[in-house]
């Protein structure tokens, strides 16, 4: 009858219902395989990043002007929205972009609808009536629009036919439903000139505002209305838009005077295209030099799978080469992110599958062949039910979801093993029939179970909630886990004690002695023979792949080497090495628990020493780990002013030398490509604009398979030292980043009002830390300066407006001969429209002297309309200076920051230490001030946070906890091994000198806290039970641990084995393995740099966590009861005289 009380209802019917039972298995493992392939897969998370982006077009104005003209007016209209973070802004000519960064728990789209309808109210503070300003555009930005691959298109055609061969294939692209945009860089913009001849212009007595004008008049697209005939209703429609550049040329501008002038007489109209603003060339490992290229960089939907749209692409330019394409046009795709995703999910995969096979071979010697395998199909059968689920909760397959399921690897076996273990301990070889058994186990352990799976998963329950832009690259995680972990709770009770009922046979001692192989063994072998050989026949036709008849013929060969090999091994190893450890066990528990209070307080010794060796070790500390560089970015910076030609030519000699360097290990480089103005900042940066003064390089490697044991680390060095020494050339070289996007490494802002000032003290602050003689600094580079070279002209307004003429007149003039006036927009059947710009020509744009002399050509009203031109001499004096490049606020606050980025191998928060020391002797003029932010803030912003979880988490398995013990003294001695189990990570990672990544290492803390309560659970329930029954403290405390030694070691050792494989960073090619017979093993990658701290952090926690359990967890309950005795006056349950017979 008691046995009969302590029966789990879901785990009885589930036994009573076994065919209903494995019915349920088949049809999660077929969904859930289904489900697996159907997943859009891609390297990182797709993720929103909570800022919205105004971006304002002032064509021809200075920084100084948009920032008083538009910048603040939108920014004082910002500063008052809910859930806004902060306000920056950065006001460059022709342009103010200002970025809203709202709270990472803040809805991106309400909160870009809040902006729109801020800038909407701003519009009436904005300039009135000026073409010139443009619309504000709010936007925000994803992770998903960073460019998934790049298509080079090159071949010895003109400009306008290679641009019509990329636009092509561009088209084609952006119609996929995989894809957002194509961004074309190194193309030339195709546009009908027409460059007027100032002085011919003047002679003529037509102004820029007759020409305009005429060609808008003419160039109409146009329904008049419609009329009805005959009883038909017919549209009156004008089309008497321009079709080719000899109609624009043969145009008739009347003058004020009404003489007709031809367009050509004044000007010259070409179809042709813009000033090329941007390049972009290519090399890769079989071509000798550097080709001209134009690069569609293509970036992808969110939740669109990356593999897939990549697949795509190469399969349109295939057929592309094949149909359309001449054979002379050259279609090269690099920067190919599929590649990257590939190689980590299927490394992760891999990696799985080890740590499965590690797990599964680990719970064989202690539980036996056909216990083990119960309790390894938890883990896919848990997977399988998380797959099922992730499509309703828009999750993808990535890099997080992986590593999610192997560290559950470990984790989720824990139920399994602890109800199959019980069941058979239960079952005792045949003692208690197997079904009452498996009802028995399954009841008597549901609730140590189910509260330890519940501590588990307390700590990742604050990590979903996470606001911040990590905590939304992290947020799959938690969740990942939380599900998988529940679903390892419905294996264990429903799947698993009917695979007990069903395959747990008695064992007796020397049965597998002398194995035969008898009819049982030889029809199973038969039968898999027979599966392999119809494999190889469906794989000799290619209907199938020949790795699943080589996979079922290893099957053969496991099922008989454990049948006449390995069973025998397990046995030696359950009853000759196992019951030993167990003996030495129980002499040092007997020991340990002879003096508890000597094993608590060496326990505490050894965790504050653990502390002090850590500082004395120096132990270093970084927010996120990278490892060795994908891609190494070389980011030319020359000064303000420079334009794109000459760029480029400095952008040529760079990459020349950046060639060299790595031509000695060429066989790692996929590509070099440069481009100059465009895309030639940080690919995570926020300011993605055009720079004619900016290049950059990138080189990119094979995957790390493939490199051969080569350190691109150490290419990147040689790199660095080779491209530094350009005169005026401000050159930084960096590595892509290993998370989500960040910030710079050193950010030093300084904020006041007066820009002189602001600029003075960065220089001098600049100067001051070059002083310090602090190693690792790249080069500090101030991100707002004075050195832009600017004409000013000045207006004498009195004298203008004596001649009738106001200032706009004579900016539209200035503005029209430099920068041209689009007059309309030429279509025909090819192309897309594009724009008809009208300028001076170009010896005259770039003459001072002639711009000057230009004469303003007006009719005058006040003298009966006669035409006056009056030169732009006459009432404007120039002067030149240098003014700055642009303007940013922070907070409304003008700003300058000083980044750079810290070499390797030094330490970021060391270097930023350092720097923080030395500021405290620099002084500051009045009315500024100076703070550390960059990836300072994210570093404190992020250890605060983890800080914060780890408190929610301990109070969370507080709770739960209390609930199942009702006891402070039983909670207090679990909740005991958390702080403890600390002593392992800080020992392991001093000891082997490892780095401590606050995001990794602190999410592997917090994990940790919830799985290494969960053994002393089973540990201390187990021992009140056995009280209950009777027995005396000491053999209570003793029999408790050695009968749960099993499941604590097996746990454990299921944990950190699922993880070994990553930490060390062991991969094997499965599927190369049975296709070709190469295994592909190396060690190292991608997946180890990232995601190593955590697990070697879970790794040391648990080891330690381990010993903690099974000696200081026993020591802490006889000390507990021996307190508990005296404070009750000898009335407890357990009597002095029984606490003194425990010690004796």
């Amino acid at each position: 009858m008691k046995d009969q009380e302590k029966e789990f209802g879901p785990s009885s019917w589930a036994i009573d219902n076994k065919r209903a039972v494995y019915v349920l298995i088949f049809l999660i493992a077929l969904l859930g395989f289904w489900s697996y392939n159907k997943l859009p897969k891609e390297n990182f998370p797709d993720i929103t990043i909570s800022k919205v982006y105004i971006t304002t077009i002032y064509q021809g104005q200075s920084p100084q002007n948009i920032e008083l003209l538009v910048t603040k007016p939108l920014e004082k209209q910002l500063k008052s929205l809910k859930g806004l973070k902060k306000v920056t802004s950065n006001t460059q000519q022709n342009v103010s972009v200002i970025t809203a960064e709202f709270n990472a728990n803040v809805n991106i789209r309400d909160a870009k609808q809040d902006v729109k309808d801020a800038v909407d109210k701003a519009k009436q503070d904005l300039p009135q009536g000026d073409n010139q300003l443009k619309q504000s555009d709010v936007s925000d930005i994803d992770v998903a629009d960073q460019p998934i691959l790049n298509i080079n298109v090159s071949g010895n055609y003109d400009l306008k036919k290679l641009k019509e061969y990329a636009d092509n294939l561009k088209d084609d692209i952006e119609s996929m439903k995989q894809i957002s945009k194509v961004v074309e860089v190194g193309a030339l913009e195709p546009n009908i000139q027409i460059n007027v001849d100032i002085n011919k212009m003047t002679a003529a007595q037509v102004s820029y505002d007759d020409i305009t004008r005429a060609i808008g008049n003419e160039n109409i697209i146009s329904t008049a209305g419609t009329i009805k005939a005959d009883g038909v209703q017919r549209a009156i429609d004008v089309k008497e838009d321009f079709k080719s550049a000899d109609e624009v040329n043969a145009m008739v501008i009347r003058n004020p005077q009404g003489k007709a002038v031809y367009l050509r007489d004044i000007a010259e109209v070409k179809d042709g295209f813009q000033d090329q603003i941007s390049y972009a060339r290519l090399k890769t490992p079989e071509g000798h030099d550097f080709k001209n290229v134009i690069t569609l960089n293509v970036s992808k939907r969110a939740g669109e799978n990356l593999i897939e749209a990549s697949d795509d692409i190469y399969k349109l330019i295939k057929q592309k080469q094949s149909t359309v394409f001449p054979k002379g046009l050259n279609v090269t795709v690099t920067g190919d992110q599929s590649d990257k995703t590939r190689s980590t999910l299927n490394d992760l995969i891999n990696t799985i599958v080890i740590g499965f096979i590690l797990v599964t071979i680990i719970l064989m010697f202690f539980m036996g062949t056909t216990n083990a395998i119960f309790v390894a199909l938890s883990v896919p059968l848990s997977c399988f039910i998380a797959f099922l689920l992730m499509p309703a909760i828009g999750f993808t397959l990535n890099m997080i979801v992986l590593f999610s399921f192997l560290l559950a690897l470990g984790i989720v076996v824990d139920d399994a093993i602890v109800v199959i273990e019980n069941t058979h301990r239960i079952f005792n070889n045949g003692a208690v029939p197997i079904t009452k058994a498996a009802k028995i186990a399954a009841g008597e352990v549901f609730m140590p179970v189910f509260s330890g799976t519940m501590t588990t998963l307390a700590p990742f329950v604050p990590l979903a909630f996470w606001n911040s832009l990590i905590g939304h690259f992290m947020f799959f995680l938690p969740i990942t886990l939380i599900i998988t972990l529940l679903a390892s709770l419905v294996v264990a009770y429903i799947m698993n004690p009917v695979f007990a009922v069903d395959f747990m046979k008695p064992h007796f001692k020397g049965e597998h002695d002398h194995q035969k192989f008898d009819r049982k063994r030889k029809r199973t072998t038969i039968i898999l023979a027979g599966i392999a050989i119809f494999c190889y026949l469906l794989a000799a036709v290619g209907a199938l792949s020949i790795g699943i008849g080589n996979f079922v013929v290893l099957l053969i060969v496991l099922y008989l080497f454990d049948h006449f090999i390995l069973l025998k091994w397990i046995d030696k190893f359950q009853t000759n090495a196992w019951p030993k450890f167990q003996a030495w066990y129980a002499r040092l528990l007997e020991k340990a628990v002879r003096v508890p209070w000597w094993i608590l307080g060496g326990t505490v010794m050894l965790f504050i020493l653990t502390i002090g060796f850590s500082i004395v070790s120096n132990l270093k500390v970084e927010q996120f780990p990278s490892g060795d560089p994908n891609f190494v970015y070389v980011y030319v910076t020359l000064p303000i002013g420079t334009d794109q030609a000459y760029t480029n030519g400095v952008v040529q000699t760079l990459e020349k030398r950046v060639a060299q360097v790595v031509a000695p290990d060429k066989d790692i480089v996929s590509s070099i490509i440069s481009n100059v103005s465009v895309g030639v900042t940080d690919p995570s940066d926020e300011d993605q604009g055009t720079y004619y003064n900016k290049g950059k390089i990138t080189v990119a490697f094979v995957e790390f398979s493939k490199r051969h044991g080569k350190d691109t680390k150490s290419i990147l060095a040689k790199i660095r030292n080779t491209v530094q020494g350009l005169p005026g050339a401000k050159i930084a070289v960096a590595q892509e980043a290993s998370g989500p996007p960040t910030q710079k490494d050193i950010s030093l802002e300084m904020a006041g009002d007066n820009l002189d000032t602001l600029v003075a003290t960065a220089a001098r602050l600049k100067k001051f830390i070059g002083q310090q003689g602090i190693a690792g600094i790249e080069e500090l580079i101030p991100d707002v300066v004075s050195d832009k070279p600017e004409i000013v002209f000045d207006v004498d307004r009195e004298r203008a407006n004596r001649e009738g003429i106001n200032t706009s007149q004579i900016n539209l003039a200035l503005f029209t001969s430099i920068y041209g006036y689009k007059a309309g927009d030429f279509r025909n059947t090819s192309e897309d429209k594009y724009e008809i710009d009208v300028r001076a020509q170009q010896n005259q744009r770039n003459d001072i002297d002639a711009l000057r002399n230009m004469k303003i050509t007006y009719r005058d009203l006040a003298s009966g309309g006669a035409i006056r031109q009056v030169p732009i001499s006459a009432f404007t004096d120039i002067r030149y200076t240098n003014t700055y490049n642009n303007i940013k606020h922070k907070q409304q606050r003008r700003v300058i920051t000083l980044g750079s980025s810290v070499i390797k191998p030094f330490n970021a928060t060391e270097v930023n230490s350092q720097i923080s020391q030395a500021l405290k002797n620099f002084k500051l003029p009045a009315n500024v001030s100076i703070r550390m932010g960059g990836a300072q803030d994210d570093q404190i912003e992020t250890a605060n946070f983890l800080g914060t979880a780890l408190l929610i988490s301990f109070g969370m398995i507080l709770i739960i906890l209390m609930a199942l013990f009702n006891s402070i003294g039983k909670t207090l001695i679990i909740l005991s091994e958390i702080f403890f189990s600390i002593i392992g990570v800080f020992l392991g990672l001093s000891i082997f000198h490892m780095t401590f990544s606050i995001v990794m290492s602190g999410v592997g803390i917090i994990a940790l806290a919830g799985v290494v309560v969960r053994n002393g659970i089973l540990l201390v329930e187990f021992t009140d039970m056995l009280i209950e029954q009777g027995e005396n403290l000491h053999d209570a405390v003793v029999e408790a641990a050695k009968t749960r030694m099993t499941p604590v070691l097996l746990t454990a050792s299921a944990a950190i084995l699922g993880l070994i494989p990553l930490a060390v960073g062991f991969n094997i090619d499965f599927a190369s393995l049975f296709t070709t017979g190469n295994p592909h093993i190396f060690f190292g990658g991608d997946n180890v740099a990232f995601w190593g701290p955590l697990s070697w952090t879970m790794i040391f926690g648990l080891g330690f966590a381990t010993i903690i359990t099974l000696i200081l967890v026993p020591c802490m309950y006889i000390i507990r009861m021996r307190m508990k005795n005296r404070l009750s006056g000898g009335k407890s349950k357990v009597k002095d005289a029984e606490l003194t017979v425990a010690e004796a």
